[in-house]
């Protein structure tokens, strides 16, 4: 690859895969030294810490949320000059000089990597667990908590987090009941004790989940003591249902260089006291990397010494090379970050003097004017969702607002729908008030229905453009998932580029008509045309392979 041409555009001295913590500090530490940095992230900037809704040892931040922190790390890194990306990698090339890094939207290049994917929630394997994913099965207390209000919750796991998250669903919960494999909790007792003796937590020992099932949601669950060999089946009251929230651990996200560089048997990443992996150039951190503890502390310490010495590397490779990677004069695409909450009565309290400038970028680069479309109904969420889109245009002359219709009760209200100027429809709609982490992807919806949208993969569009057959997306999120804005993205984005492709967004917390006729128990919930049901975060390739099977 180093003989080959590089396109300067794309050239970096660092790409770091992956936005959590460990990720966000190296590249806060290569910006500030003035080499030119990429983070790629899949899935939401932040990391799995962003699901944890109280960090109380951080030291030198007395008490935060792991949102609050992570976005901090964000902004302090976009500071000194950092570059964001959401996109999947897909693939790397580690030979030569010049580093190729394959991604969703396109190749990038590089003299250095730095691999910071974490670790992702591993799962038991009981009987029925993968059947009743996302129907009564769940993996994350944040974005699924709430689905189990007034309903009793089984907890399986017995470390950190889910004495920590048993706690938190004890908000929702009428109780939570947690199974723990071993003797005794694993983690630190003081961690432990908030749920040992919580009035609304019983703890089970030497247990392991058998079984699952149900007919509507979870409602049967079978479990067994190791010790005694008691079996105990619950079964829950007529016509209700419980849930079960997996809290197993996390496997390392390594796929990416198994094949390339060395692993342990687990799967983690071999590093030396440097970070330094294996292969020359490939540097790793944070969770995925083989290491006594695994906490956010920990990982921006991985962060820090890879950057420096990376930084190292990249000087050399800059000699050696003659290549200097220089950062673009201005963004090529439009950025919008999202906001924490959605209610505002002006559009002074609802953006920031950042959000402003970032919005305003996306607004100059849209090709025509919108006309959004309100259809309300007597709750106070359509006043907020009037006020809200209110707020938003009096920010441009792009957007314009038109009450169409209120009516006492509705399915579908509130909703937006976004058209062109002439009334036309471009086949998105949001039901609810896009804030919380909808807000930057409705942005982008917005972005993407004026034109010219966000760049799409030859293929991608290609596919895209060859359905031909009428297909009805719906999309069911929750505001506090940090999963869900991917998939909305995505389906949007096919939406805008295809008439026959409609993208309706449903906030699950103000459709109960909605969540019960699809059994919605996690989000986000995929359907398409009311038949096909998927649950988890996608990217736009996966949601048009799904629509071209149903063609």
């Amino acid at each position: 690859m180093g003989g080959a041409a590089i396109s300067t555009d794309k050239l970096y001295d660092v790409i770091v895969v992956g936005g959590g913590p460990a990720g966000l500090t190296a590249a806060l530490y290569l910006a500030r030294a003035r080499y030119r940095v990429l983070v790629i992230e899949k899935d939401h900037f932040g990391g799995q810490i962003t699901i944890t809704s109280e960090v109380v040892n951080y030291p030198g931040v007395r008490k935060t949320s792991g949102k609050e922190l992570t976005e901090t790390m964000r902004l302090q890194a976009q500071d000194f000059g950092a570059e964001f990306l959401l996109a999947e990698v897909e693939s790397l090339d580690m030979n030569g000089d010049i580093k190729t890094v394959r991604t969703s939207r396109g190749e990038y290049h590089c003299f250095g990597v730095l691999l910071a994917t974490g670790a992702h929630p591993r799962t038991v394997g009981f009987k029925g667990e993968e059947d009743y994913k996302g129907r009564g099965v769940a993996y994350c207390a944040t974005c699924d908590g709430e689905f189990f209000t007034g309903k009793d919750v089984f907890v399986v796991g017995g470390g950190y987090a889910a004495a920590e998250e048993s706690v938190f669903l004890t908000k929702f919960a009428r109780h939570v009941t947690i199974l723990i494999r071993g003797a005794d909790f694993t983690c630190a007792k003081s961690v432990a004790h908030h749920a040992c003796n919580h009035e609304k937590i019983t703890v089970l020992t030497n247990t392991t989940v058998e079984e699952v099932s149900g007919e509507n949601g979870l409602q049967y669950i079978r479990y067994k003591n190791s010790v005694t060999g008691e079996v105990t089946e619950f079964r829950a009251a007529d016509g209700d249902s419980f849930g079960v929230f997996v809290f197993a651990g996390y496997a390392p996200a390594t796929a990416l260089v198994r094949g390339i560089a060395e692993l342990d048997e687990q799967g983690y990443i071999l590093t030396d006291r440097s970070q330094k992996t294996s292969v020359d150039g490939l540097y790793a951190a944070g969770d995925m990397c083989v290491k006594p503890l695994r906490q956010v502390v920990t990982a921006v310490g991985d962060g820090a010494l890879a950057a420096t010495e990376l930084e190292k590397y990249a000087a050399v490779m800059q000699e050696k090379t003659g290549l200097r990677p220089v950062p673009p004069a201005a963004q090529t695409a439009p950025r919008v970050e999202s906001t924490a909450d959605s209610a505002a009565d002006s559009s002074d309290e609802l953006f920031s003097a950042d959000m402003k400038a970032q919005l305003n970028a996306v607004f100059g680069r849209m090709a025509q004017p919108l006309l959004l479309k309100l259809y309300l109904d007597g709750r106070p969420v359509s006043v907020e969702l009037e006020g809200y889109m209110t707020s938003l245009a009096v920010l441009t002359d792009k957007l314009t607002v038109e009450v169409v219709e209120r009516q006492a009760a509705s399915d579908d209200a509130p909703c937006v729908r976004v058209c062109l100027a002439d009334g036309s429809e471009t086949g998105l709609a949001f039901h609810g008030v896009p804030g919380g982490h909808e807000f930057t992807s409705f942005v982008l919806g917005l972005y993407n229905a004026a034109g010219p949208g966000q760049a799409m993969d030859a293929d991608v569009q290609r596919d895209t453009a060859a359905i031909t057959r009428p297909m009805d997306i719906k999309v069911l999120v929750s505001l506090s998932c940090t999963m869900c804005p991917e998939l909305v993205t995505a389906a949007q984005r096919v939406a805008a580029a295809n008439p026959h492709i409609t993208a309706e967004v449903y906030d699950i917390n103000h459709f109960a008509a909605i969540k019960d006729r699809y059994k919605v128990m996690s989000v986000p919930c995929l359907v398409i045309n009311d038949d096909k049901i998927s649950f988890g975060k996608k990217n736009i390739r996966q949601v048009v392979d799904m629509l071209a099977e149903l063609a």
